[in-house]
């Protein structure tokens, strides 16, 4: 396994939406392995989802606070409690941006044998599985802004 390269905000893939995952193999197990090599690789990197690395698929890893794992095909369940907080993403480095997200969640997949997880998170753990699974959707945390302040967060990550 070796680090991938991330794509970056602009690259198509990032907005297509991931295909859901049917087959628990190996090929799924060296994809998760792939993912969570890639996200560590760096610092202060809390999640990663497939197409940010160019695989259509439903999967995510993450890892903060001690917390550490993956999903398949997951589904959130969302507070109505909302917190904003700055978030930022590895397909557009070193750029930060307060955003309101829910607080906690709860998260619902499968790993990568196929045994359904629930994972229950709260503040910024909450916030990575949400951002990783809009990665899956192909909505970009940028979409979540207000126009005025996306035009003003585009143009500092516009290549």
């Amino acid at each position: 396994m070796r680090v991938q390269a991330i794509r970056l905000f602009g690259d198509p893939v990032l907005r297509s939406v991931a295909e859901p995952v049917r087959e628990f193999d190996r090929e799924l197990r060296g994809l998760v392995k792939s993912l969570t090599i890639t996200m560590r690789s760096g610092a202060g990197r809390a999640g990663l989802a497939a197409p940010q690395i160019g695989v259509p698929a439903r999967v995510l890893v993450y890892d903060y606070d001690g917390k550490a794992g993956h999903l398949v095909n997951p589904r959130l369940e969302l507070s109505e409690r909302k917190v904003t907080a700055d978030e930022a993403c590895l397909s557009a480095p070193s750029a930060w941006w307060p955003l309101e997200r829910s607080y906690m969640v709860v998260a619902r997949g499968r790993d990568m044998f196929g045994k359904a997880v629930t994972v229950r998170a709260l503040g910024v753990l909450a916030r990575v599985l949400q951002h990783e699974c809009d990665h899956l959707d192909g909505v970009l945390f940028s979409d979540h802004l207000p126009a005025d302040e996306r035009a003003r967060f585009l143009a500092t990550v516009a290549p």
